[in-house]
């Protein structure tokens, strides 16, 4: 079994929060990963020695700061509370099919899978927890690199 059932999840209360409540449809398509499965897709595209973005070393792709773009603002829009969106320079350079199988990796054993339409309508929870969480996209070579300091910033990894 590849997903926790979100009700065990640890951080099902940032899908449930009374002032950001995500509908039951998209709700439906957040899977928590089991930690082994989180521990492999982690070690298998982001890192096999690093347990969390505040720790890449020499040998993690991420680790390359020459591949991240200048770092931009989320921050603003997430506290936008009369738009939802996205940042329009991230949805302009994620020109992804919403059905794209994405993985929001907030570290080696808490990577969460949906969908980049559940993803975009329900953002602001996912970051909930900004503490250097990674968006990839399944066959997909852009990564997104939230931070918390409330900048993001865009790569290709290899």
């Amino acid at each position: 079994m590849n997903y926790t059932e979100l009700d065990n999840y640890t951080r099902k209360w940032i899908f449930t929060h009374a002032s950001m409540p995500v509908p039951t449809a998209d709700l439906e398509q957040i899977k928590p990963l089991t930690q082994a499965r989180s521990s492999q897709l982690w070690q298998e595209h982001i890192s096999k020695q690093s347990p969390d973005s505040d720790h890449f070393e020499h040998g993690d792709w991420a680790a390359d700061t020459k591949i991240w773009s200048e770092p931009e603002d989320w921050q603003d829009a997430w506290d936008n509370d009369d738009d939802a969106s996205l940042p329009d320079a991230i949805l302009a350079a994620l020109q992804w099919e919403d059905n794209t199988t994405i993985y929001f990796c907030y570290e080696k054993y808490n990577i969460v899978e949906t969908k980049w339409g559940v993803f975009k309508r329900n953002w602001k929870n996912f970051l909930f927890f900004d503490d250097g969480p990674i968006l990839l996209g399944r066959k997909q070579k852009q990564a997104l690199w939230f931070q918390s300091n409330g900048t993001y910033q865009l790569a290709l990894r290899p």
